[in-house]
Protein backbone atom coordinates (compact mmCIF):
# COMPACT_ATOMS: atom_id res chain seq x y z
CA UNK A 1 0.00 0.00 0.00
CA UNK A 2 1.89 3.05 -1.32
CA UNK A 3 2.02 5.96 1.63
CA UNK A 4 1.54 9.63 1.38
CA UNK A 5 4.45 11.92 0.49
CA UNK A 6 5.31 14.02 3.45
CA UNK A 7 6.25 17.28 1.38
CA UNK A 8 6.23 20.24 3.16
CA UNK A 9 6.27 19.19 6.55
CA UNK A 10 8.40 18.84 9.13
CA UNK A 11 9.84 16.03 11.18
CA UNK A 12 12.07 15.68 14.65
CA UNK A 13 14.04 12.26 14.86
CA UNK A 14 16.69 12.50 18.13
CA UNK A 15 19.28 10.05 18.73
CA UNK A 16 19.77 10.98 15.26
CA UNK A 17 23.62 10.77 15.17
CA UNK A 18 23.81 6.68 14.33
CA UNK A 19 21.65 3.65 13.83
CA UNK A 20 18.10 4.17 13.76
CA UNK A 21 18.29 7.30 14.07
CA UNK A 22 20.38 8.46 11.06
CA UNK A 23 18.57 5.52 9.02
CA UNK A 24 15.24 6.98 9.75
CA UNK A 25 16.25 10.85 9.02
CA UNK A 26 17.56 9.66 5.96
CA UNK A 27 14.37 7.72 5.03
CA UNK A 28 11.51 10.91 5.72
CA UNK A 29 13.94 13.34 3.98
CA UNK A 30 13.51 11.09 1.21
CA UNK A 31 9.89 11.14 1.46
CA UNK A 32 9.95 14.84 1.54
CA UNK A 33 9.77 15.86 5.15
CA UNK A 34 12.55 18.55 6.17
CA UNK A 35 14.22 16.92 8.76
CA UNK A 36 15.83 18.10 12.36
CA UNK A 37 18.42 15.90 13.26
CA UNK A 38 18.99 15.69 17.15
CA UNK A 39 21.60 14.14 19.25
CA UNK A 40 24.69 14.83 20.94
CA UNK A 41 27.34 14.26 18.45
CA UNK A 42 27.90 17.37 16.11
CA UNK A 43 30.35 16.14 13.94
CA UNK A 44 27.85 12.79 13.38
CA UNK A 45 25.39 15.58 12.58
CA UNK A 46 26.92 17.51 10.22
CA UNK A 47 27.60 14.43 8.56
CA UNK A 48 23.84 13.20 8.37
CA UNK A 49 23.20 17.07 6.72
CA UNK A 50 25.56 16.96 3.98
CA UNK A 51 24.37 13.05 2.98
CA UNK A 52 20.57 13.63 3.24
CA UNK A 53 21.67 16.79 0.90
CA UNK A 54 23.35 15.31 -1.22
CA UNK A 55 20.89 12.82 -1.94
CA UNK A 56 18.12 15.47 -2.82
CA UNK A 57 16.20 16.08 0.83
CA UNK A 58 16.90 18.92 3.09
CA UNK A 59 18.00 18.24 7.04
CA UNK A 60 19.33 20.26 10.06
CA UNK A 61 21.34 19.83 12.28
CA UNK A 62 20.16 20.44 16.17
CA UNK A 63 22.55 19.78 18.73
CA UNK A 64 20.74 18.33 22.15
CA UNK A 65 21.11 16.12 24.65
CA UNK A 66 17.42 15.21 25.56
CA UNK A 67 18.30 14.41 29.17
CA UNK A 68 18.56 18.51 29.91
CA UNK A 69 14.74 19.34 29.36
CA UNK A 70 15.58 23.23 29.29
CA UNK A 71 17.28 22.49 26.33
CA UNK A 72 14.78 20.26 25.07
CA UNK A 73 12.00 22.69 25.46
CA UNK A 74 14.24 25.84 23.94
CA UNK A 75 15.00 22.93 20.93
CA UNK A 76 11.47 22.24 20.24
CA UNK A 77 10.48 25.86 20.12
CA UNK A 78 13.38 26.48 17.93
CA UNK A 79 12.17 24.43 15.27
CA UNK A 80 8.72 25.85 14.68
CA UNK A 81 9.59 29.28 15.16
CA UNK A 82 12.42 28.66 12.31
CA UNK A 83 10.19 26.17 10.12
CA UNK A 84 6.74 27.40 11.18
CA UNK A 85 5.21 23.78 12.15
CA UNK A 86 6.24 20.17 13.64
CA UNK A 87 4.06 17.50 11.83
CA UNK A 88 6.33 14.41 12.68
CA UNK A 89 8.90 13.15 16.01
CA UNK A 90 10.57 10.43 16.47
CA UNK A 91 11.52 9.72 19.55
CA UNK A 92 14.82 7.65 18.77
CA UNK A 93 17.07 8.42 21.54
CA UNK A 94 17.72 5.40 24.00
CA UNK A 95 20.86 3.38 25.73
CA UNK A 96 20.68 -0.12 26.49
CA UNK A 97 23.29 -1.25 29.39
CA UNK A 98 21.90 -5.02 30.30
CA UNK A 99 23.21 -7.40 33.23
CA UNK A 100 22.52 -8.66 36.31
CA UNK A 101 20.54 -6.52 38.93
CA UNK A 102 22.94 -8.21 41.66
CA UNK A 103 26.06 -6.18 41.72
CA UNK A 104 24.83 -3.48 38.90
CA UNK A 105 26.77 -0.15 38.62
CA UNK A 106 23.56 2.16 39.90
CA UNK A 107 25.01 4.79 37.19
CA UNK A 108 23.99 2.35 34.52
CA UNK A 109 20.40 2.10 35.72
CA UNK A 110 20.27 5.89 35.85
CA UNK A 111 21.55 6.26 32.89
CA UNK A 112 18.84 4.12 31.17
CA UNK A 113 16.02 5.92 33.22
CA UNK A 114 17.67 9.42 32.52
CA UNK A 115 17.80 8.81 28.31
CA UNK A 116 15.01 6.04 28.01
CA UNK A 117 12.05 7.83 29.98
CA UNK A 118 12.91 10.97 30.91
CA UNK A 119 14.19 11.76 27.79
CA UNK A 120 11.36 10.56 26.23
CA UNK A 121 9.17 12.42 28.09
CA UNK A 122 10.99 15.68 28.48
CA UNK A 123 10.86 15.41 24.15
CA UNK A 124 7.13 14.45 23.81
CA UNK A 125 5.83 17.13 26.27
CA UNK A 126 7.65 19.80 24.72
CA UNK A 127 6.46 18.41 21.25
CA UNK A 128 2.94 17.89 21.78
CA UNK A 129 1.29 21.48 21.27
CA UNK A 130 2.79 21.35 18.03
CA UNK A 131 1.37 18.42 17.22
CA UNK A 132 -1.75 19.23 18.33
CA UNK A 133 -1.56 22.58 16.22
CA UNK A 134 -0.59 20.90 13.21
CA UNK A 135 -2.87 18.68 13.09
CA UNK A 136 -5.66 21.12 13.45
CA UNK A 137 -4.23 22.41 10.46
CA UNK A 138 -4.39 21.99 6.54
CA UNK A 139 -3.19 20.44 4.12
CA UNK A 140 -2.88 16.73 6.03
CA UNK A 141 -4.76 17.35 9.79
CA UNK A 142 -2.91 14.95 11.06
CA UNK A 143 0.32 14.73 13.40
CA UNK A 144 2.82 11.68 14.33
CA UNK A 145 4.86 10.92 17.66
CA UNK A 146 6.68 7.61 17.40
CA UNK A 147 8.17 6.48 19.95
CA UNK A 148 10.81 3.76 19.53
CA UNK A 149 10.67 0.92 22.19
CA UNK A 150 12.28 -2.63 21.67
CA UNK A 151 11.28 -6.55 22.54
CA UNK A 152 12.56 -5.85 25.74
CA UNK A 153 9.07 -3.46 26.40
CA UNK A 154 6.69 -6.91 25.52
CA UNK A 155 8.77 -9.87 27.22
CA UNK A 156 10.60 -9.35 30.56
CA UNK A 157 14.37 -11.34 30.43
CA UNK A 158 17.24 -12.19 32.78
CA UNK A 159 19.65 -9.83 32.33
CA UNK A 160 17.80 -7.01 31.17
CA UNK A 161 15.65 -5.96 34.65
CA UNK A 162 15.91 -2.27 34.33
CA UNK A 163 16.02 -2.11 30.04
CA UNK A 164 13.04 -4.08 30.07
CA UNK A 165 11.09 -1.17 33.11
CA UNK A 166 12.28 1.53 30.80
CA UNK A 167 10.87 0.01 27.61
CA UNK A 168 8.02 -1.30 29.34
CA UNK A 169 7.51 2.54 30.42
CA UNK A 170 7.69 3.61 27.27
CA UNK A 171 4.73 1.54 25.98
CA UNK A 172 2.43 2.45 28.82
CA UNK A 173 2.78 5.71 28.36
CA UNK A 174 2.16 5.52 24.86
CA UNK A 175 -0.73 3.83 24.95
CA UNK A 176 -2.09 5.88 27.42
CA UNK A 177 -1.20 9.10 25.56
CA UNK A 178 -2.55 7.71 22.49
CA UNK A 179 -6.24 7.24 24.01
CA UNK A 180 -5.95 10.99 24.80
CA UNK A 181 -4.69 12.68 21.63
CA UNK A 182 -6.24 10.14 18.90
CA UNK A 183 -9.63 12.21 18.19
CA UNK A 184 -7.65 15.01 17.68
CA UNK A 185 -5.61 13.71 15.45
CA UNK A 186 -2.44 13.15 16.79
CA UNK A 187 -1.33 9.79 16.15
CA UNK A 188 0.63 8.02 19.24
CA UNK A 189 2.92 4.63 17.88
CA UNK A 190 5.16 2.76 19.41
CA UNK A 191 7.74 1.02 17.05
CA UNK A 192 9.59 -2.19 18.77
CA UNK A 193 12.80 -3.56 17.31
CA UNK A 194 13.76 -6.96 18.02
CA UNK A 195 18.05 -7.38 17.31
CA UNK A 196 19.31 -4.95 14.98
CA UNK A 197 22.92 -4.16 14.35
CA UNK A 198 23.65 -0.66 15.78
CA UNK A 199 26.08 0.90 18.61
CA UNK A 200 23.69 -0.18 20.97
CA UNK A 201 25.61 -3.29 22.12
CA UNK A 202 28.92 -1.42 22.20
CA UNK A 203 27.57 0.40 25.50
CA UNK A 204 27.89 -2.23 27.23
CA UNK A 205 30.60 -3.62 30.00
CA UNK A 206 32.43 -6.53 28.14
CA UNK A 207 30.68 -9.69 29.91
CA UNK A 208 27.48 -8.24 28.71
CA UNK A 209 28.40 -7.73 24.99
CA UNK A 210 29.59 -11.67 24.93
CA UNK A 211 26.42 -12.51 26.32
CA UNK A 212 24.31 -11.12 24.08
CA UNK A 213 26.96 -11.91 20.71
CA UNK A 214 26.74 -15.41 22.19
CA UNK A 215 22.69 -15.08 22.29
CA UNK A 216 22.55 -13.88 18.54
CA UNK A 217 24.83 -16.36 17.05
CA UNK A 218 23.66 -17.58 13.76
CA UNK A 219 20.94 -14.71 13.40
CA UNK A 220 21.07 -12.42 10.81
CA UNK A 221 20.24 -8.77 12.86
CA UNK A 222 18.19 -6.22 11.73
CA UNK A 223 19.31 -3.47 9.91
CA UNK A 224 18.75 0.10 10.76
CA UNK A 225 17.10 0.97 7.54
CA UNK A 226 14.40 -2.03 8.35
CA UNK A 227 13.48 -0.10 11.30
CA UNK A 228 13.80 3.44 9.51
CA UNK A 229 11.20 1.25 6.58
CA UNK A 230 8.07 0.61 9.36
CA UNK A 231 8.70 4.35 10.94
CA UNK A 232 8.13 5.72 7.70
CA UNK A 233 5.03 3.31 6.80
CA UNK A 234 3.51 4.53 10.06
CA UNK A 235 3.58 8.09 9.23
CA UNK A 236 2.93 7.97 5.86
CA UNK A 237 -0.57 6.38 6.39
CA UNK A 238 -3.46 8.18 5.29
CA UNK A 239 -5.21 10.74 8.01
CA UNK A 240 -7.63 7.85 8.96
CA UNK A 241 -5.05 5.30 9.82
CA UNK A 242 -3.59 4.98 12.83
CA UNK A 243 -0.69 2.17 13.10
CA UNK A 244 -0.42 1.91 16.89
CA UNK A 245 2.23 -0.53 17.64
CA UNK A 246 4.69 -2.15 15.49
CA UNK A 247 7.33 -5.49 16.57
CA UNK A 248 9.82 -6.09 14.14
CA UNK A 249 11.69 -9.00 14.87
CA UNK A 250 14.56 -10.91 12.60
CA UNK A 251 12.72 -13.96 10.90
CA UNK A 252 15.37 -16.45 13.35
CA UNK A 253 14.72 -14.23 16.74
CA UNK A 254 12.79 -16.60 18.90
CA UNK A 255 12.21 -13.75 22.20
Amino acid sequence: MAGERLDGTVALVTGASSGIGEATATALAAEGARVVVAARRADRLAALVEAIGAGGGTAVAQELDVTDQPAVAAAVEAVVAEHGRLDTVVNNAGVMLNGPVEGAPLAEWERMVDLNVKGLLYVAHAALPHLLATARREPRRVADLVNVSSVAGRVARNGSGVYNLTKHGVGAFSESLRQEVTQRHVRVSLVAPGAVATELVSHQRDEVQAAFHERFAGVQQLEPADIADAITFVVTRPRHVAVNEVLVRPTEQQG
